[in-house]
């Protein structure tokens, strides 16, 4: 009995691993249950049995936690940076779960409510420990700039943000933040 869990977890781990990829380069809509399949060597009948459909699989693989350092226990100027560089850091380091969303999120809604919520109770709060006032204000700004420059980097590449020199970006992209976090309120 084990060594059939033991498989059956292999299973499911390949066919998410294979899903994470493809829609990752493809998106939700171009991405198929038969291409994920094919990609983990399996038949389009076993995707099913563990996730039952499209939409489960998309849930099950853009499920993650941004593991957010605590923006309380820094310093309080170095919070941008942090921010910033904590997020360069995870998607350099092969987390495709964040560009899945965010190629996904441009055309489907079942990705935007994913992010949406990602958002809401994991963003959200950090920002909230730390601002003073207008957190959810200031958490949105953060993302728009977060979340483009994940966009600019690492969908559509532009050479100078996804260049080698990620500590240049993560200086000038910081200080935005920061300003976001800290600056003046409206």
């Amino acid at each position: 009995m084990a060594a059939a869990r033991i498989r059956s977890d292999e299973t499911r781990e390949r066919i998410a691993r294979a899903a994470r990829r493809l829609f990752a380069e493809h998106g939700y809509e171009r991405t198929t249950i038969r291409a994920v399949a094919g990609e983990a060597g399996i038949d389009p009948s076993m995707v099913m049995r563990y996730f039952g459909s499209k939409e489960g699989l998309f849930a099950a693989v853009s499920s993650f936690d941004l593991r957010l350092p605590d923006l309380a226990a820094l310093p309080r100027e170095a919070v941008g940076r942090a921010l910033v560089r904590h997020f360069l850091t995870r998607w350099e380091q092969g987390d495709d779960g964040l560009v899945v969303l965010l190629r996904a999120a441009s055309s489907n809604e079942e990705a935007r409510a994913r992010m949406r919520e990602i958002f809401a109770s994991q963003v959200l709060p950090r920002i909230a420990g730390i601002a003073e006032d207008e957190a959810a204000l200031r958490a949105e700004l953060i993302a728009s700039q977060i979340l483009g420059l994940a966009f600019c980097r690492f969908v559509l590449r532009l050479p100078h943000l996804s260049g080698p020199d990620a500590e240049a970006v993560v200086e000038r992209v910081g200080s935005v933040v920061q300003f976001h976090l800290f600056g003046a309120a409206r």
